[in-house]
């Protein structure tokens, strides 16, 4: 599933507060290494579900509500993470989240129920969903002060470290236990937080010119370059609602998506294409490989195509790629599939949480997010229940149905914004 920033860092003087500022190149860098990390460890998660999914001994609607508890926990810390936040300072949070998810992944492998894995997903999302929000929050901080669009680099790290965590679950799924795999991971969790986090730990970034708001919506791919006017936020009142709660459910049919192939694509390859625990690990970094491409590539796209194509062309490319992903008989073309699912679905929601966000500041970027996480949330059951009532390929295709509306919600938000 692609983070998600609701809160700023604290304020001038509060906790958190760093006295040696590094240069912000040396700050960029070391929050372009946590989403990295972020989306390596969820990764390296995601590959091991059919392997812990058999110790568990779980149907398919029993592991669904097993894999409610990431989104669950995720979504519930959001709301307390922003305060956080504001107190300590995202940096010192991001840190502290950065080790709390290092130490969380090891459980699962340690459960034998599916209810004992779906209390410590809540756990493991409680930790992945405190440091999507500190460290998109220490992001819009960097943006801010740099005046530079940098935004998407930093998405496009965390789709890379998805790309290296399932790759790396690939090689190793063959010879080493979940539970070995996953101590691993945490070991290299913990080492690049102490190695990394001082950076963090040493900076708080000044808002940049301009930057008068407490809070800010992040920019997006193409977002208007330094110097040019800016859409002001409207408040969420009448019509500015309306469209603020469009662009979440946009921004919620393509999370449903992603949860959907982190969650259930690997299994797939595995039950219903009968692929080795290597060339089904191959299917989720294949996607985290596209969705990195097509964000690199995101302010290229959005500048030349604007963002009504982009987003009706996104949700048509990741319709037609989840459509063969889940139907197709073979291997090679349900991982062709996966990578054109990814690609679609790169930079569409970025670009609604952050349209919401121009149109009513802060509180419309906390409701796309808060619809965008309730498709992480509807997805895991409702999937795991159709797997259960008619397959798991003909489930998957409610990704396709989804991007679809996505598609068509494109054009009707073209619309509103222009009334």
């Amino acid at each position: 599933m692609p983070p998600v920033n609701k809160m700023r860092t604290a304020l001038p003087g509060g906790l958190g507060g760093d006295t040696a500022p590094l240069p912000p190149a040396r700050l960029r860098t070391a929050l372009t290494v946590f989403f990295a990390l972020d989306g390596f460890l969820f990764a390296g998660w995601v590959v091991r579900i059919p392997a812990v999914k058999h110790q568990t001994g779980a149907t398919a609607s029993a592991l669904g509500l097993a894999l409610l508890g990431v989104s669950a926990g995720a979504v519930v810390t959001m709301m307390l993470t922003g305060r956080l936040c504001r107190r300590y300072g995202s940096h010192a949070v991001t840190v502290v989240c950065g080790v709390l998810l290092s130490l969380s992944i090891t459980l699962p492998a340690q459960t034998h129920t599916p209810l004992a894995l779906g209390l410590v997903l809540l756990l493991f999302g409680a930790a992945y969903g405190g440091m999507n929000v500190a460290m998109n929050s220490a992001a819009v901080d960097l943006v801010a002060s740099l005046r530079r669009p940098v935004m998407p680099s930093f998405h496009a790290a965390f789709s890379i470290g998805g790309m290296a965590g399932a790759g790396l679950g690939g090689l190793v799924a063959g010879g080493l236990s979940p539970s070995a795999h996953l101590f691993g991971l945490a070991g290299v969790g913990l080492l690049v937080t102490a190695v990394t986090g001082p950076a963090l730990l040493r900076n708080r970034v000044a808002p940049g010119p301009g930057a008068t708001e407490p809070t800010a919506p992040r920019p997006a791919a193409g977002a208007r370059p330094p110097g040019e006017a800016r859409e002001q936020p409207r408040g969420m009142t009448g019509r500015v609602r309306r469209v603020v709660v469009l662009f979440g459910v946009i921004a919620l049919c393509t999370a449903y998506g992603e949860g959907a192939l982190a969650e259930w694509g690997a299994l797939h390859l595995t039950q219903d294409l009968h692929a080795g625990p290597g060339p089904a690990a191959a299917g989720y970094s294949l996607f985290a490989l596209t969705m990195a491409v097509g964000r690199l590539g995101g302010t290229s796209l959005l500048e030349r195509f604007g963002q009504t194509r982009t987003l009706v062309a996104g949700g048509v490319t990741a319709a037609s790629g989840m459509l063969l992903g889940a139907l197709a008989p073979v291997l090679w073309l349900a991982l062709l599939g996966f990578a054109v699912a990814g690609l679609g679905l790169a930079n569409i929601f970025p670009v609604a949480v952050s349209r919401a966000g121009a149109l009513a500041g802060p509180a419309g970027v906390a409701a796309a997010s808060t619809l965008g996480y309730g498709g992480m949330l509807l997805g895991p059951p409702l999937i795991g229940f159709l797997a259960d009532w008619i397959s798991l390929p003909v489930a998957l295709t409610t990704v396709t149905l989804f991007a679809a509306v996505a598609a068509v919600l494109g054009c009707t938000a073209r619309t509103a914004t222009h009334t």
